[in-house]
């Protein structure tokens, strides 16, 4: 008697929080090349700052947290900080340079106001 095979059950990959763009990735390449010893990855977190209430932040994170959620890029490691990705599911972060100005930005579908200056946003 053969023994019947049962299917194995996957479950799809979930999309990533935040979709990076190409500018974005190359700067956390260049970030990882200049980064300070110790340093895994890259994380965005959104602490509570400006007018609005949130703020984005980037920085190099030498220790994965157990609740981060983890994206591979080309040139390294890119972490969204665990208690905030409910504030930026559906995200696009970019790297934006300008004769004035360089600096991530983001467009997130679920901030509802932001500041006057661009600084903090409002779910």
């Amino acid at each position: 008697m053969t023994e019947a095979k049962t299917p194995e059950k996957t479950r799809a990959a979930r999309p990533a929080a935040v979709t990076l763009t190409p500018g974005a990735e190359a700067r956390i390449a260049k970030l990882m090349a200049a980064a300070p010893d110790g340093a895994i990855g890259v994380r965005l977190s959104t602490p509570r700052r400006g007018c609005s209430g949130l703020a984005y932040s980037v920085d190099y994170v030498t220790e994965e947290q157990k609740f981060d959620e983890k994206i591979e890029t080309p040139g390294g490691v890119f972490y969204i900080d665990g208690a905030s990705v409910l504030y930026l599911i559906g995200s696009t972060m970019d790297w934006v340079e300008d004769d004035f100005a360089a600096g991530f930005v983001f467009e997130n579908p679920n901030a509802k106001g932001a500041c006057g200056c661009g600084e903090s946003f409002t779910v």
